[in-house]
């Protein structure tokens, strides 16, 4: 037959109504701008003339396609073809093929055209990573939408395409931002998690493809239940990386928003709020709360919350938004005890230790340093061993993995010497902790000795103190007590360990956490 409906360059599959179609494909679509998934069998979100071109049914003069509805599938692959690289996409709903139409007569003046002039659809140099994703840029983001009567269907369209050029300016890829969406409305719906995309493709189609739920807007209950649940490492959370909430709001809450501000911020995520149409005059009686955005934010400095007058022409908002979420020392609430401290451990490596103590002081530290997230953007360990020289053993920018820091720490080779305890903390202050100076992360230095030094410890300790560093000391056996406490910080009590055997190292490994953490909390009021 002769009756082919005339498409565009952008028609999708999933816009065609019957299950057999012929079309017309336009010459001369840009080839770049195709969206194409999969080979052979095409996602119904491709184009059907960029599937068509991909396939080699049509070249790029256009033509007449015969397309047939398919069953959805799982893992459409990237194939690259007759100039389109089309990308992958783990599942969707349905497909399709295409193959020629027997209408020869189309056919042959499509080909006709199309040895006359070759195609000048070039496509633009792809940075080769695209899979990788913008790694700059460390963030895991729920973005939570106002899905309630407040905000109304046609607004709540506005919104989706906000935040997918949102989704799509961050640069969404496996080593990129991860993004989910959680929709607020009577009762929170989780849209999709973290995990199940990592393409801004299929971000893109998945908020495209989000229903409007209507109700009440309990901002409160959606920031809670996200800041409980949706950021556990089985539903894609990634360690070390800051976790952050954008609570879009259009209005106000309908609940109080206060308390799921303080869980969120328990929780170590970082809360920003969007809020657009803010209250007018009139309308203010009818708000709870009017601090509703200072209340919930991360820190109520400024940095935390946006402002945009109406969900109309909100394409300039996109970049400033994005370079918030993707400043991640700025995310005050990320930053726990965890995963923010820098902690040396200096070792008595004299000869007083013998080989198996030295083990059970390996053992220690190897479980202390286990209880922290330890990352290029967390927290880091040091080591260095000292008799009455010093070695350091590893740095804090050696390893940044908690495996590869425990099998250093598994691989330090016992010295055997004297003991010059004040020399090694000068040293460690020095040259462990010197670079380490203007980072981000508190420091901590945990100095553990079985005996008396042969030199002064209270210079070089207060020494390290001033430099900011708070000392920990530990001793075994034979170590005199005024020597521990002339090492450590105040309150000296709570910073001060004291065991007769090396066995009993083992029992303070808690102790030593906490107050690490006590510490560090103490210095963020």
């Amino acid at each position: 037959s002769l009756a082919s409906t005339a498409v565009t360059c952008f028609t999708r599959g999933l816009d065609l109504r019957k299950e057999t179609e012929d079309v017309l494909c336009p010459a001369n679509c840009p080839l770049w701008q195709f969206y194409v998934f999969g080979d052979g069998v095409y996602a119904s979100l491709s184009s059907v003339c960029g599937a068509a071109i991909h396939s080699g049914v049509i070249t790029s003069a256009g033509g007449a396609v015969r397309v047939q509805t398919l069953p959805g599938q799982e893992n459409y692959p990237a194939v690259n073809a007759n100039g389109i690289q089309s990308q992958v996409l783990t599942r969707w709903a349905s497909s399709f093929s295409v193959t020629r139409t027997k209408n020869t007569a189309l056919e042959a003046v499509g080909r006709a055209v199309s040895t006359a002039r070759p195609s000048t659809g070039k496509r633009p140099k792809k940075p080769l990573d695209k899979k990788a994703g913008n790694k700059d840029c460390k963030a895991d983001i729920a973005f939570l939408i106002d899905g309630s009567y407040n905000i109304g269907q046609r607004r709540f369209n506005l919104q989706k395409n906000f935040v997918g050029k949102v989704a799509v300016m961050l640069g969404i890829g496996t080593e990129g931002p991860h993004v989910g969406v959680v929709q607020a409305s009577e009762h929170p719906k989780i849209e999709f998690y973290l995990k199940n995309f990592t393409a801004a493709k299929e971000v893109l189609f998945a908020i495209k493809e989000l229903g409007f739920r209507g109700g009440n807007s309990n901002t409160g209950k959606a920031l809670k239940h996200t800041a409980q649940k949706f950021f556990s490492l089985e539903n894609g959370a990634r360690k070390g990386i800051p976790k952050i909430i954008v609570v879009f709001l259009d209005g106000w809450p309908s609940d109080d928003i206060e308390e799921a501000g303080i869980v969120a911020r328990e929780f170590g995520v970082n809360v920003f709020i969007v809020s657009v149409a803010k209250p007018t005059t009139e309308e203010l009686g009818m708000v709870q709360d009017i601090g509703f955005v200072d209340k919930a934010v991360c820190r109520n400095n400024g940095f935390f919350s946006y402002q945009m007058p109406t969900w109309f022409g909100t394409t300039k908002y996109v970049k400033p938004l994005v370079q918030k979420l993707c400043s991640h020392e700025q995310m005050l609430c990320s930053k726990t005890c965890y995963n923010s401290v820098n902690i040396g451990f200096l070792i008595d490596g004299s000869s007083s230790v013998g080989d198996s103590n030295f083990r059970l002081v390996l053992e220690f530290i190897s479980n202390v340093a286990k209880a922290f997230e330890i990352s290029d953007i967390g927290s880091k360990i040091a080591a260095v061993q000292f008799t009455y020289d010093q070695r350091t053993e590893f740095g804090f920018t050696d390893y940044t993995t908690k495996e590869k820091v425990l099998s250093a720490i598994r691989n330090i080779r016992y010295m055997s010497g004297g003991t010059a305890t004040g020399d090694a903390i000068s040293f460690t202050t020095r040259n462990v902790f010197g670079p380490m100076k203007d980072g981000p992360n508190k420091n901590f230095l945990v100095v553990l000795t079985d005996g008396q030094s042969y030199d002064d410890v209270r210079g070089p300790a207060a020494a390290a103190q001033k430099a900011g560093i708070t000392v920990f000391s530990v001793g075994v056996a034979w170590a005199p007590l005024d020597d521990l406490k002339d090492m450590a910080s105040e309150p000296r009590e709570s910073h001060t360990f004291f065991t007769r055997e090396f066995t009993g190292l083992e029992q303070m490994v808690p102790d030593i956490i906490r107050g690490i953490c006590k510490d560090f909390l103490d210095s963020r009021q």
